[in-house]
């Protein structure tokens, strides 16, 4: 068993992520999110899927790059260049 680094929890079903070269120990992908996730310059709502980024600054999706200034980005890849349409 381990111990989860968020929570604290000792589990037999923990797992270990590696991040920047460094190992951690959570119970649940919500601990690991919580811990790991980076966070919406605008909304400050845990960044889990691939967001956006702009200057360095990291949005959880296009409308917060906007309401902070930033444009020129989509949420969308265009489709009929060689990428997949979400």
């Amino acid at each position: 068993m381990a111990r989860c680094e968020s929570c604290g929890n000792d589990y037999d079903k923990s797992f270990d992520v590696i991040m920047d070269g460094k190992s951690h120990t959570f119970d649940s992908f919500e601990c690991a999110i919580h811990a790991l996730a980076p966070t919406c310059e605008h909304c400050d709502c845990r960044i889990i899927g691939h967001g956006v980024e702009s200057g360095g600054a990291l949005y959880c999706c296009v409308s917060c790059a906007r309401q902070t200034g930033v444009s020129g980005l989509r949420d969308r890849a265009e489709s009929g260049q060689g990428q997949a349409a979400h």
